[in-house]
């Protein structure tokens, strides 16, 4: 054969050497050579080029102990391999024959060795140490007793090659579906488990042995089940069993950060804020994959349990707060409308004083009423102390327990999901009625589509649009919308009046201009325009695709401020400023007698004012008076505001006698400094206006200063019998809470006025006026006078970006203006403040009016920001004129 260098010498074929050798062969060894002669051929000719390595050598009969059985088996299987084209070895090793070593390793025989007879070798090189093929001259005894030498030499060979030879068997192959990270962990270790134990047990040779089958592959070990998401109460974990011989068992992960280790901190059982789209930022605790009942979470990302609903949501760690940040994440108008948010931040503080050690004082009461009062006034507390930074122990006591950081260990869900939460209920705004528990159901199947499906009824004229609330799609309507043809509902006109002044730190309203929420808002691009508009209602009312169109008009002009009066279905009304202004001041929730109506007094009978002011701040009162012309006999001021107290008596020079704190101010005072034809006063909002985070409501902190005023008004009054006329008047913002407005005019048996200065001023400042004063509810009109345009107060050589001012407040950021943040004056070609003379200006004041005892700008500011506007007061003090002399 051309791959056999023996038998193609011609000189073997004259050899005697070579014929006597040629009897002794038996045919069957001679068709075994020429067998395997072809196989050689084929596997130098057409096999690709691989390592060299043994052959695969199976027997395919059964074991027998006759060496002639071997040679027969080998027959056998190389007959096999040159029909087949692959050994039945092979079919479990893929090996195919080796060509003749002397022709691998590049060396042809010698003439010695042709002179040798030829003979079938046993023995093969080794991988590792190649060497030239030795000639053994042997009986046949010899040969089957190294036959047998050879198998052992082989099964040895076959043992060392498996663990360091460039053939191995290959690692079982696991197949990872998506599953649990612990399961795929497990499989892992009880692989390592095996190969570590038992490094022998590689796949040994099989040249001489029976094909014995595969063994079969170790049970993977037990693993955690998923926890039913819909009733996460109790979740535990089995305990692991001994794998393979028991020589080792699987580890129970006890790890705390074992399934968050991306270094980004929030490990399970944190307290933090979490933010997804369309909602404010929501109070939630980090928890394992395991309590969630759903797969693990990606790298960078972290499974939240909302407090509230106690639903689960996977939120990027760029998304996450801390709860030591309260007071920036905290959201008041959202806690003041949304019922679960209100939820949500009990259980979180809850939560969190139980951490800290923080004990508040439980209220028990039996009433259903006062139980949510009470509840609402711990909760106030809670948030309060919460808005400190949970003091003493800071965010360092808000760390979870040793048994919270392990998800592994028995968690009772209810035990920290709703706190107390039996005992919690939203705060009404006022009784419940005996309809209160189908409200809900109403509403809910009024989110579901309701308000999408009349919509479409009014395009298709089959429905009147003043039928309907344009803000909820409600049929209980109870008045018209005082901005857009439609109506709305009891609910929708009490979000109104709470929210429609209520304005962010950018200077734009805090919720829609139709229904007063909304969860993703469109802003004017008119700078001198304050409204938001949601993208609910835009698409709905002006049509589909209305929302896309107006993001990408720059600069857009909203639909209050436009050229045009129709969009769509929303069209505005002619008269929306006079319907504004009576939505609240006739806004009747409680019925309560007219005032009492004092008729004018001739002029030569009127006599001087005699004023006492309550909350005085920097006598704007008197300042109004003297405007007027009216002569002022008494004006009695409590103050307790030394700057304030400062400015009053050097720009009055005396004439303000201040009383101090109004707590002091007794019976016998009144009787002594009176009597008094005027009371006028103004409590401090921060513990009223829900814009305030932390605020406490009508009951607590500065809001109780209400009673002192209500308390020296009654105290004020003309004895029986006494006609002479008696005027009162008080003032507060307009953002606060519906029931906080009911109480007020409860005490004060009237409803209020709502007037905002922009009509008669440079800057928006809508307030509420209770009072018995002649013509409150009259038209607001400008004079002549009056400043309205920011351009009017400023000084010379600057100019001004904006026509109107947002409502400036005692905070240094309100005097910016929009919602990029602009300062609202151009001087020099740079952005500029606004200077406290222009401020003074915009107020309505004398110029340098707070300009006393070297008091900074930020000073003056903060008494500008409590003060009245001006010609809002000289609008409602100018009825005086006919009752009392004028100078």
């Amino acid at each position: 054969m051309p791959s056999n260098a023996a038998a193609a010498n011609p000189a073997f074929k004259t050899s005697d050497l070579d014929c006597d050798a040629a009897t002794k062969k038996t045919r069957a060894e001679r068709a075994e050579q020429e067998v395997k002669d072809a196989s050689q051929e084929v596997s130098l000719t057409n096999a690709p080029p691989r390592r060299v390595g043994r052959p695969a050598r199976k027997r395919k009969a059964p074991p027998v102990n006759s060496c002639d059985s071997v040679k027969e088996g080998k027959e056998a299987e190389l007959n096999g391999e040159a029909e087949n084209g692959i050994s039945q070895g092979a079919l479990q090793r893929q090996r195919t024959p080796s060509p003749n070593p002397a022709l691998q390793n590049g060396v042809s025989s010698s003439p010695e060795q042709e002179k040798s007879p030829p003979r079938k070798k046993r023995g093969r090189r080794k991988l590792a140490h190649p060497e030239k093929p030795r000639q053994y001259v042997k009986s046949e005894d010899v040969e089957e007793e190294e036959e047998e030498k050879s198998c052992d030499l082989l099964r040895i060979e076959e043992e060392n090659r498996g663990r360091g030879g460039l053939r191995r068997k290959p690692v079982p192959r696991i197949t990872f579906q998506a599953e649990k990270k612990a399961q795929q962990a497990a499989v892992m270790n009880t692989m390592n488990d095996l190969s570590g134990a038992e490094p022998q047990k590689k796949e040994e040779s099989a040249p001489i042995s029976p094909p014995t089958p595969m063994p079969p592959a170790p049970n993977p070990p037990p693993v955690q089940q998923h926890t039913d998401p819909a009733s996460p109460t109790v979740a535990t974990t089995p305990e692991p069993v001994p794998i393979a011989s028991g020589t080792k068992t699987m580890a129970k992960p006890s790890d705390p950060e074992a399934e968050y280790e991306d270094n980004c901190g929030f490990g399970i059982g944190e307290l933090v804020w979490g933010k997804l789209r369309g909602f404010s930022w929501w109070p939630g605790r980090v928890v394992s994959w395991w309590m969630a009942g759903r797969s693990r979470a990606a790298e960078g990302t972290r499974w939240v349990m909302w407090f509230g609903d106690g639903k689960f949501s996977v939120v990027c760690v760029e998304k996450l707060l801390p709860m030591g940040s309260f007071s920036t994440a905290y959201h008041q108008p959202t806690y003041n409308k949304q019922p679960m948010y209100r939820k949500a931040i009990f259980e979180v503080l809850q939560v969190a004083s139980t951490r800290s050690g923080k004990v508040f004082p439980e209220c028990v009461s039996t009433d259903e009423s006062d139980s949510a009062k009470n509840v609402e006034m711990q909760n106030r507390q809670m948030i309060e102390w919460a808005s400190n930074g949970f003091q003493p122990l800071g965010a360092k006591g808000l760390e979870p327990p040793e048994a919270e950081r392990n998800p592994y260990t028995e968690v009772d869900v209810d035990a920290w999901a709703e706190p107390e939460a039996a005992s919690y209920a939203p705060p009404p705004a006022k009784k419940p009625r005996k309809s209160t528990m189908e409200k809900p159901k109403i509403k809910e199947i009024i989110d579901e589509g309701t308000k999408e499906r009349l919509i479409y009824e009014v395009r298709q004229k089959c429905r009147n649009i003043e039928d309907i609330c344009i803000s909820c799609g409600s049929l209980n309507v109870s008045r018209e919308h005082p901005l857009f043809n439609g109506a709305m509902c009891q609910s929708c006109k009490n979000c109104f009046l709470e929210c429609a002044y209520q304005y962010d730190d950018d200077g734009y309203q805090s919720y829609c201009t139709i229904c007063c929420g909304g969860r993703e808002v469109l802003m004017c691009g008119n700078n001198n325009c304050c409204r938001c508009f949601c993208v609910e209602c835009v698409d709905l009312l002006v049509g589909p695709g209305a929302a896309q169109a107006a993001i990408r008009e720059d600069p857009w002009n909203c639909y209050m401020c436009g050229d045009r009066n129709v969009y769509g279905l929303l069209r505005r009304r002619d008269d929306w400023p006079t319907r504004l202004q009576h939505f609240f001041a006739n806004n009747h929730d409680q019925d309560f007698e007219a005032p009492r109506l004092y008729a004018p007094i001739v002029a030569e009978k009127r006599k001087p004012i005699r004023v006492l002011s309550l909350f005085d701040g920097i006598a704007t009162g008197l300042v109004v008076l003297r405007d007027l012309g009216l002569q002022v006999e008494r004006y009695v001021a409590s103050e307790v505001c030394e700057d304030s107290i400062t400015v009053g008596m050097v720009r009055h020079e005396g004439r303000v006698m201040y009383v101090g704190d109004v707590r002091t101010v007794l019976h016998k005072h009144i009787q002594e400094w009176g009597p008094f034809d005027l009371v006028i006063g103004g409590s401090p909002c921060n513990d009223l206006s829900i814009v305030n985070p932390a605020r406490k409501g009508l009951y607590e902190g500065t809001g109780r200063l209400f009673f002192e005023f209500y308390r020296l008004l009654h105290e004020a009054r003309p004895k029986p019998g006494d006609d002479r006329p008696f005027f009162w008047l008080f003032e507060n913002v307009v953002a606060m809470g519906v029931s906080d407005k009911r109480d007020i005019s409860r005490f004060l048996e009237c409803n209020p006025v709502m007037i905002d200065a922009k009509e008669v001023s440079a800057a928006h400042r809508a307030r509420y006026f209770w009072g018995n004063l002649p013509g409150m509810n009259r038209p607001l009109t400008a004079m002549v006078n009056d400043k309205l345009d920011l351009q009017d107060c400023l000084e010379h050589g600057r100019t001004a970006k904006f026509d109107k001012l947002r409502t400036i407040t005692t905070r240094s950021n309100s005097i910016k203006q929009g919602k990029d943040q602009h300062y609202p004056v151009y001087m020099s070609e740079k952005e500029d403040i606004l200077w406290c003379t222009e401020m003074e200006r915009v107020f309505g004041f004398p110029v340098h009016y707070t300009d006393v005892s070297n008091m900074s700008r930020l000073a003056r500011q903060r008494l500008l920001g409590r003060s009245w506007s001006v010609p809002v007061i000289r609008h409602l003090f100018a009825p005086l004129k006919d009752y009392y002399a004028c100078v």
